[in-house]
Parts: C-alpha cells; sequence; structure tokens
C-alpha cells in the first residue's frame, strides 16, 4: 500500500518540514568562507586559472615566487627567494613589501582571520 503524499505532510509537521527544507537547502548554501573571501577581495586583479592583472593562483600554494613562466613580474618578486606557504602568505598578505620590498603588488588584508581563511582556500584548491 502507497502512502499518499497529502497524508504524509501533516504528519512531518511545520517544524518537521522547515528541518526538512533546511537540510536540503543547506549544502547549497554552505559555501567555503575562503573561497567567498578570495572572491570578494581577490579576484579583482587574480583569478584561478588565468592571468588577469595579477597571474592565477591555482598551484600557488608552495610554489616559489615570481616563478609562473606566464606572468611578468617585478624583479624584487623573481628575486626574493620566497616559496608561497601559510606563513609566507600571511606577512604577504598583511603587507606585501613588509616580505618583498619594491614589489608591484599594493594590496593588504587587515583581517587576520580573513587572510587565514583566503590563505585556506589557496592551499586547498592548489591541492587538487
Amino acid at each position: 500500500m502507497r502512502s499518499h503524499p497529502r497524508r504524509f505532510l501533516p504528519a512531518l509537521g511545520a517544524a518537521g518540514l522547515l528541518t526538512f527544507i533546511a537540510l536540503a537547502v543547506r549544502p547549497l548554501v554552505a559555501e567555503n568562507p575562503g573561497k567567498q573571501l578570495f572572491e570578494r577581495r581577490c579576484t579583482g586583479c587574480h583569478a584561478l586559472d588565468n592571468e588577469k592583472s595579477g597571474p592565477h593562483l591555482r598551484g600557488v600554494y608552495g610554489k616559489a615566487a615570481g616563478s609562473l613562466a606566464s606572468f611578468q613580474y617585478s624583479d624584487a618578486l623573481r628575486k626574493s627567494g620566497v616559496t608561497w606557504d601559510s606563513a609566507t602568505l600571511d606577512k604577504w598578505l598583511t603587507d606585501t613589501d613588509s616580505l618583498v620590498p619594491d614589489n608591484d603588488m599594493a594590496f593588504r588584508v587587515a583581517n587576520a582571520d580573513e587572510r587565514v581563511a583566503i590563505i585556506g582556500y589557496l592551499k586547498e584548491i592548489s591541492n587538487k
């Protein structure tokens, strides 16, 4: 015997229905906060897979700074000897000149939690 949908909904109740909807929609809304911050704060100059006014950033975590052949970096960044990891990216996003004086990027992320989230996202997409 099949149950009728109209009989199921009243038995579920309003609270149950709201819970069901919230759980069904949750995966659509729960997005990586680092990705959201990257898209909001970084995509004016950077993309993941193509150059803009800044180099593409997929795979940047663990890579030597200024090493992407398809992008023209400042001499300072190319010669810096920096490898992008959590510590160097945090220092870079805090104040680029404190890590590599005379570089071409003039951008800062003052909020430490935002820096951590963005760096986590860059690390995550570099491992894919």
